[in-house]
């Protein structure tokens, strides 16, 4: 068995894994890479393997880091099944059709601004690209749901467990037989936190084995408690409320819309905050909110108490005012506070969001939010960082605004929970630490080799690979 790291290797985007096993290739994730504008276009422009020599797919959620290239496995030579669970499915078709349209609309807007001497840049892929992969998404239930495994070949079968990262996302869990040998892989995808919103804690795997393909987003940090998330909130929201202020939010489409949206809902029908008009700015949160509400069994008991029980939607709320057109999302610049802008991207790199941040930036009354990873060389990593002006659209802004930090929310394990994951795999042999940025992964390597001295670890880079 080979495993060949080809993305998300000592950074958090591009994720893709190809394990070789007795000459059936499997890929773990085809992930976009997200970063500055010019090496996003050169990394996403190909595929560093050959598509028509993987014969399966296995998807560990959504996020566009993770199955943004799928329309670039299929139109290059790619014929196999893509297997994830039914919510997976759901929603990646919408985040890969918004991808397409996102690429076009930036593409015609940055060829309008085009700098002299530059040449004007093309979209990855187009909406006919991505219809073409939907017939092969093959859905497979949870374990927990099914009691039944999937198998691939008379060599290998896997079987889902909850990640608790985003709605559908899920640990693989790989049984191998070589040479009449059986062994053990774990693929995490992007693991999760206990006590999230809406969704159900991570799964601990059951089974013994000797390899674990981890994310370690957050190796270096302990999250502050979710608990503390709705005060920070409510404290930031009632001065905005006082003052007036806009609060501009980059949030991922799948994930963290909903979640800022339930929690919300929840201060709201608390009376901690005045209902204020929230725009949800983006037609791809509008669609994959409709796919929550049929996944509703999916979800954990807090959303029973809150909403389930009473008969209410979480993510209804009166005062929420949602944009479908250019010209709606336009408007809402022109709109005195207080208010608040949830948009995509998440990390600021495309979509209404920009439009949003130039037209209030430059304002020190202004808040902007950032709930959510920011990866290096994005625009929210910049803000994030106390950057004094950035380009937008190939535009310098000042940066006036007050930059504010929620890392409460987020939809990765820290380090205690990482660490945890590790010591509850029985009889593991050789961890490999994925999505994330060196430092991090070197912090986590550390400390689990002091807890672990006999475990192999490892933090590959691009293109690297080994033999198990």
């Amino acid at each position: 068995m080979k495993i060949k790291f080809y993305g998300a290797t000592q950074e958090v985007t591009g994720s893709k894994y190809v394990i070789e096993i007795g000459g059936f290739q499997l890929i773990l994730d085809c992930g976009m890479y997200q970063g500055r504008r010019e090496i996003s276009n050169e990394l996403n422009s190909k595929l560093p393997f050959e598509s028509g020599k993987i014969d399966a797919m296995i998807l560990s959620h959504a996020h566009a880091d993770h199955c943004g290239m799928i329309p670039m496995l299929v139109k290059s030579g790619f014929v196999g099944k893509i297997y994830c669970t039914a919510p997976t499915a759901d929603i990646a078709k919408f985040i890969l059709e918004d991808t397409a349209e996102i690429w076009k609309e930036d593409a015609r807007h940055y060829n309008k601004h085009l700098p002299v001497g530059q040449k004007p840049i093309e979209p990855i892929y187009t909406l006919q690209d991505v219809k073409k992969t939907f017939s092969h998404f093959s859905p497979v239930p949870y374990f927990r749901l099914s009691q039944q495994w999937t198998r691939l070949n008379e060599n290998i079968r896997f079987k889902f467990y909850d990640a608790g990262h985003i709605l559908g996302s899920a640990i693989t869990l790989l049984e191998i037989t070589e040479n009449g040998e059986k062994k053990n892989l774990i693929f995490t995808g992007d693991l999760g936190r206990d006590f999230l919103p809406i969704l159900r804690d991570p799964e601990f795997v059951q089974e013994s084995a000797e390899t674990l393909i981890m994310e370690c987003t957050y190796g270096n940090r302990i999250h502050k408690p979710v608990t503390d998330l709705e005060g920070d909130l409510k404290s930031i929201i009632n001065l905005a409320v006082k003052n007036n202020s806009k609060i501009i939010v980059p949030a991922f489409s799948l994930g963290r819309t909903q979640e800022l949206i339930y929690i919300l809902h929840k201060l709201i029908d608390k009376k901690e905050i005045p209902a204020l008009p929230i725009f949800v700015d983006s037609p791809l949160a509008q669609k994959i909110t409709r796919v929550f509400h049929s996944y509703t069994s999916d979800f954990d008991e807090e959303f029973w108490q809150d909403f389930g029980e009473k008969g209410k939607s979480a993510f209804g709320i009166k005062n929420l005012i949602t944009t479908a057109s250019i010209e709606e999302s336009k408007s809402i610049n022109a709109k005195s506070g207080p208010y608040i802008v949830i948009a995509g991207s998440g990390m600021c790199e495309g979509g209404r969001i920009l439009h949003h941040l130039k037209n209030t930036i430059t304002d020190p009354n202004n808040i902007i939010l950032i709930t959510g990873y920011q990866a290096k060389n994005t625009l929210g990593r910049k803000l994030v960082e106390g950057a004094n002006s950035v380009k937008i659209f190939g535009v310098e802004y000042l940066v006036k605004a007050k930059v504010i930090t929620l890392n409460e929310l987020s939809a990765h394990a820290d380090q205690k929970d990482l660490l945890r994951y590790v010591k509850s795999v029985a009889g593991l042999k050789n961890l490999f630490l994925v999505h994330s940025e060196l430092p991090q992964a070197l912090v986590f390597a550390d400390l689990a080799q002091k807890d672990l001295p006999l475990l192999s670890i490892k933090i590959p880079n691009t293109r690297d690979e080994f033999e198990l």
